[in-house]
């Protein structure tokens, strides 16, 4: 029977492979047989790589550069996007860096994926609120290309709805159910993203700084604990490979149930008022 988790002969760009999910997806792809292509705003120190592109990925033209140099040594097979900035940084950078130019690099690398290619990305349960911004994220998301992109942000920063990471993770969701169908009808590249909950990365000290201490021990974590950042390495392989052929449009709570649960009513977000301001 065909191994359908392997990632033998896949080139597979990787973007934010420094440290954290981004790292452990990268180990996992090349225990899996699959080339790793690292993309980070820094080398990468704790596995082998034949080429390393150091991208700033607030920056279209680097962002472009560098995919058409991947190319030009092959097809990328698989693209996955786990680079992103916590909300200690700059609002606008946040957005760009974990929204637009992710969605810069995906359509940009679109054209150089062969049919049966497949593309994630790392949301987050703190996006689950996206529905009740549907009237904001829209308009945003007709945007067409890193510059439209960037402007309309500029443009919009202070009409109360983007506080940086939440609202850019809400947009990777919405971005990715609404252009998953039509990517995959167009192309065959298939287009999903996963939302986890809280993760011992190097970032979360970030998270910590920005709520508290307090608002991450009291977060709901039904299983118990955080996840590591092989527990959420794990599912993005996954839904790039090909046991996930039919896969396309979906976003992946992978959070031990906390979304599931605060939605249905089983789970409590215990919190007191103004904790995490």
């Amino acid at each position: 029977m065909k191994n359908l988790f392997s990632y033998e002969g896949k080139r597979c760009l990787i973007t934010g492979c420094f440290s954290g999910m981004g790292e452990a997806t990268a180990r996992i792809v090349q225990s899996l047989g699959g080339e790793v292509v690292p993309v980070d705003i820094k080398k990468p120190t704790t596995f082998p790589f034949e080429k390393f592109y150091e991208v700033d990925l607030k920056d279209p033209v680097a962002i472009e550069q560098m995919v058409a140099d991947v190319a030009s040594g092959g097809p990328i097979d698989r693209l996955f996007y786990c680079a992103g900035l916590p909300n200690t940084f700059d609002r606008l950078d946040i957005m760009l860096v974990n929204f637009v130019g992710l969605r810069h690099t995906v359509e940009t690398a679109v054209p150089h994926m062969p049919r049966d290619a497949a593309a994630a990305s790392i949301s987050s349960a703190g996006g689950m609120g996206y529905l009740g911004q549907m009237q904001n994220i829209l308009p945003f998301l007709a945007t067409q290309g890193f510059a439209e992109g960037k402007k309309w942000l500029e443009e919009h920063l202070d009409d109360g709805w983007i506080d940086g990471y939440a609202s850019s993770k809400m947009c990777t969701i919405v971005y990715t159910l609404q252009r998953g169908p039509t990517l995959t009808t167009e192309t065959g590249v298939r287009l999903n993203c996963i939302s986890p909950g809280p993760t011992d990365t190097p970032m979360m000290p970030a998270f910590v700084e920005a709520t508290s201490q307090e608002f991450m021990d009291n977060y709901p974590k039904p299983v118990g604990r955080n996840s590591t950042p092989e527990e959420q390495g794990w599912p993005m392989v996954f839904l790039n490979s090909d046991a996930a052929s039919y896969i396309s449009g979906e976003n992946l709570y992978t959070d031990g149930g906390t979304a599931g649960g605060l939605m249905t009513g089983s789970v409590k977000l215990d919190i007191p008022a103004g904790m995490g301001d």
